[in-house]
């Protein structure tokens, strides 16, 4: 999986809500988001921006939100 895409598909509904709760309820920044993902599921990103962006557009997506706008950003 490449830091600038993450499909959806590869998102579960699990993984979505927890990555929701890292982004609206912690207030994580992308970057925060990332490193707790890399942590949590080794995905060996660590805390790449652009990997935690796309982690939240795709775990919207699974959620059925628009990941720009409230509560996402």
């Amino acid at each position: 999986m490449a830091h600038d895409t993450v499909d959806p598909a590869t998102i579960t509904p699990e993984m979505a809500a927890r990555i929701r709760t890292w982004r609206v309820d912690e207030d994580l920044s992308w970057r925060a988001v990332a490193q707790a993902a890399s942590d949590l599921w080794g995905s060996g990103f660590g805390s790449n921006q652009l990997y935690g962006k796309n982690l939240c557009v795709a775990a919207a997506k699974v959620l059925g939100e628009d990941p720009h706008q409230e509560p996402w950003n």
